[in-house]
């Protein structure tokens, strides 16, 4: 049984997150450079098992894929083949950084950190894993009553 790890896809950096072993509590593990992704998690996972990668699924209002989907599914086929025995869920991400700016100014952080945009994609990343897990608790509860 291990860990379910959110990544949150950009362009120049990625945002993750990831559970503790008991899948209760969703942390940040920060964000890093995109071209560094796998090395990453090649390095992590081998330490910290990990049974289920959630990926951020980013939509327009409309419910269209976004522009970066065809590069999120590059990514999708490239774990899959790196690491065959993770479970690949998506999670709607809509909205998650304008929720993660909000959440860095509730948390009383200085402007500048605001501003940060390592900070926003990993707590976006930390978004995107506790909706999954809220989802999935709701699943959950459906069927066992």
């Amino acid at each position: 049984m291990g860990r379910i790890l959110a990544i949150d896809y950009g362009r120049k950096r990625t945002g993750l997150a990831v559970t503790d072993e008991l899948k209760l509590i969703a942390t940040t593990l920060g964000a890093i450079p995109t071209a560094d992704l796998v090395i990453f998690l090649k390095e992590y996972i081998s330490i910290n098992p990990v049974e289920c990668f959630v990926v951020g699924e980013p939509k327009r209002l409309d419910n269209s894929p976004s522009e970066v989907e065809a590069q999120i599914k590059s990514l999708i086929s490239r774990l899959l083949k790196v690491f065959p025995g993770i479970r690949i869920e998506r999670m709607d991400e809509r909205f998650t950084s304008m929720i993660a700016g909000q959440t860095i100014l509730a948390s009383g952080r200085k402007k500048m950190a605001r501003r940060d945009k390592k900070t926003v994609d990993a707590v976006s990343a930390t978004i995107i894993l506790q909706s999954y897990m809220e989802k999935e608790k709701i699943i959950n509860e459906r069927r066992v009553t």
